[in-house]
C-alpha cells in the first residue's frame, strides 16, 4: 500500500506546526518544529514563504488531518462522503470518524505514544475488541466496545513506557481509562471541543464540496 514510511518529523516543519507525530519527541526541546522552524529541503531556510491562501489552504489542511490520522486519499474522501451524507455539522462528523478508528482509540487510551505506533499495535495483533482480536487500524469503534491489550502482548515494554507518558497528558472524556488493567470503553462519540489539534475541518469540507 502507497503509505508514507519517511521521517514524520518533516511532514511538521513542511506545515509548519507540531502534528504529534512522534510521541514524546514532539513535547521535548529535541522537537525539529521548536529547533529548525523552516521547511524542510536545501532552500528551505532561504527560500521566502509565500502566504497560502484560498485552494492552497484548503489543501493543506486535508494534508495535515490525513498526516495526523495516517489515511490515504481514497480512505479520506470516503469518510467526507460518508460525513456528508449524515445529519449534522459535516466537519464535526468528519473528524468523529477519524478519531473513532482503532488505532486513534488505542492513542487516546494511552497504549502508545504515538498514532503511528498506535497502528502498529493494531497491525501486530495486541488489541482486541470486546474479547476479540482485531488487527484492521480502521476499524471503527462504537459507544460501548471495550478495547483492551490482549492478555498475552501486556509485558510489552512499549506499553510500559506509553503509560509513563499517558500520565502526563490529558485524558479524553469520551472514554474511560483503566490503565492498570490495560483497557478501556468508549463511553460516548468524541465532540469538536474533544479533538484538540491544529486542524480547521471547515476548510477541509469547502475543499470537496467544490
Amino acid at each position: 500500500m502507497a503509505r508514507y514510511t519517511g521521517p514524520v518529523c518533516r511532514l511538521c516543519r513542511r506545515d509548519g506546526t507540531k502534528l504529534f507525530l512522534k510521541g514524546a519527541k514532539c513535547f521535548s526541546e529535541k522537537c525539529p518544529v521548536e529547533k529548525r522552524n523552516f521547511p524542510p529541503g536545501q532552500h528551505g531556510q532561504s527560500k521566502k514563504q509565500k502566504k497560502v491562501v484560498g485552494y492552497g489552504l484548503q489543501l493543506r489542511e486535508k494534508q495535515k488531518a490525513k498526516r495526523i490520522y495516517f489515511t490515504l486519499e481514497t480512505q479520506f474522501r470516503a469518510y467526507y462522503k460518508k460525513a456528508s451524507n449524515r445529519t449534522g455539522v459535516t466537519g464535526e462528523l468528519l473528524l468523529q470518524q477519524l478519531e473513532t478508528r482503532l488505532d486513534n482509540v488505542t492513542y487516546r487510551l494511552g497504549f502508545a505514544m504515538s498514532r503511528r505506533q498506535a497502528r502498529q499495535l493494531v497491525r501486530h495483533g495486541h488489541i482486541q475488541v470486546n474479547g476479540r482480536k482485531v488487527n484492521i487500524p480502521s476499524f471503527q469503534c462504537k459507544v460501548g466496545d471495550e478495547i483492551a491489550i490482549r492478555e498475552g502482548s501486556k509485558a510489552l515494554i512499549i506499553l510500559e513506557e506509553s503509560k509513563n507518558f499517558a500520565s502526563g497528558q490529558h485524558a479524553v472524556q469520551w472514554l474511560d481509562i483503566n490503565r492498570d488493567n490495560l483497557s478501556g470503553k468508549v463511553l460516548a462519540l468524541p465532540k469538536r471541543e474533544d479533538v484538540n489539534l491544529p486542524v480547521n475541518e471547515q476548510l477541509i469540507v469547502e475543499l470537496y464540496s467544490k
